[in-house]
């Protein structure tokens, strides 16, 4: 039942590539409170902060189309190299920003939208090289033990983040990100080339447009891919609160509350997450992930109507594991099904589909809560993402049916 740590303990490139992502994951959390925090601070307006969302938008589908293509071309661990370095570059931006008399706001846009973009090329670099330091039948336990990375960083981040910016504000958030990177860089550098091995020739491979469009033929035609991303899509898209957090902290009257909402979803995937070598038995992984998704549903409507902050968390917690449970499933199938000469692109996928709906879903949020109220802005979102997931069920017939093509491992008689 507990977390299954064999690739880490077995295999020292996947733990570099771990330790790298760990540390990174922790100070991109921290300015994923920072960067909202700060525009409310400096507008006090749902909708800028919501804004967000869009900026970020068109960066994740250029840049994780192209990312991906290029990940399945050249060397993996240069490109995410590139991509760290580029990320450190941007924070180095918002800091100089934060220091100055007057913090702009367009400024801000634009570095998160670069930092974004950055991000396309960085995630399918990463889920390429991933897959590629496991063995298939560490799927299942790389899969969770990357969820479970995320949301260490996602439980400490968000915390972290709230004592920063209650005592230096954005900057102290912002110097600790920086400060993140340039330890993750650290860390991929010392990934032995040996693990990796020699990227593949590119010379009598056709156009870059060309490998993309393989990449996307190859998730059209597959149902329980497309199955994936679609729910990913609506559950994010529909019931994705994190957009209000700040205007929920102010109501609530203190700063630290946003670093507990965004921690309190962490929280539940976290101990999901620990508890999570049952998903290893588990065949049935696209009833699953439809299920998970409901139960996000769910929690995000019941936060809607929360009497007070403290069951608000317990709501969010529940979300949290529930989304857990959807990703750790996600994951498996991905990298059960898809060939690692057509990982990046796919991961490029990947990634706009879960990166798309949450910046749809502040974007929503923001703008729903403006017309309308915070409470009915987190409570009906939550409802059409219900029955949204349920629809996808329905309508994928064979993602619902989608079976684990990995035997589970054998469970000595008691």
């Amino acid at each position: 039942m507990i977390l299954d740590l064999g690739p880490l303990r077995h295999n020292i490139a996947f733990r570099r590539l771990f330790a790298s992502q760990f540390i990174s994951g922790l100070g991109t959390m921290v300015s994923y409170v920072a960067v909202p925090w700060q525009l409310y601070e400096l507008t006090h307006s749902n909708a800028q902060v919501g804004l967000l969302g869009l900026v970020q938008l068109l960066p994740v589908v250029l840049c994780g189309l192209l990312g991906g293509a290029v990940a399945d071309r050249m060397d993996r661990k240069r490109l995410l190299i590139g991509s760290e370095a580029l990320m450190a570059l941007c924070l180095a931006g918002l800091l100089t920003n934060a220091l100055s008399g007057a913090p702009s706001v367009v400024m801000i846009y634009a570095l998160v939208a670069v930092l974004q973009g950055a991000s396309g090329f960085h995630r399918p670099a990463l889920e390429a090289l991933t897959q590629k330091l496991a063995r298939p039948e560490e799927f299942a336990a790389v899969a969770a033990l990357s969820s479970v990375r995320g949301t260490v960083g996602m439980v400490a981040g968000p915390a972290l983040a709230g004592l920063l910016l209650a005592r230096w504000g954005a900057v102290g958030a912002y110097v600790f990100d920086f400060c993140t990177f340039l330890a993750a860089l650290f860390f991929i550098a010392r990934i032995p080339r040996a693990a990796i091995g020699t990227p593949a020739s590119s010379e009598d491979r056709p156009h870059l447009l060309a490998d993309l469009a393989e990449g996307l033929r190859f998730a059209w035609w597959r149902p329980e891919l497309m199955g994936t991303y679609i729910v990913d899509i609506v559950a994010m898209a529909f019931a994705f609160p994190v957009a209000l957090f700040p205007a929920m902290a102010a109501a609530d009257g203190r700063t630290e509350s946003v670093g507990w909402l965004l921690s309190a979803m962490s929280v539940g995937a976290l101990v999901i997450g620990i508890f999570s070598g049952w998903t290893g038995r588990v065949r049935r992984h696209g009833r699953a992930v439809v299920l998970a998704a409901a139960v996000w549903a769910l929690g995000v409507v019941a936060l809607g109507f929360a009497p007070s902050l403290l069951l608000g968390l317990a709501c969010l917690a529940v979300a949290g594991a529930a989304d857990m449970i959807s990703g750790v499933f996600r994951g498996t199938i991905w990298n059960e099904t898809i060939p690692n000469e057509l990982r990046g692109r796919l991961a490029g996928i990947e990634m706009i589909s879960y990166l798309t709906g949450p910046l749809i879903g502040n974007a929503r949020a923001g703008f729903m809560a403006d017309a309308w109220g915070v409470s009915t802005a987190i409570w009906m979102g939550g409802a059409i993402c219900l029955a949204g997931v349920v629809a996808t069920g329905f309508a994928l017939p064979r993602f619902w049916a989608y079976r684990s093509q990995q035997m589970p491992p054998a469970v000595a008689p008691t």
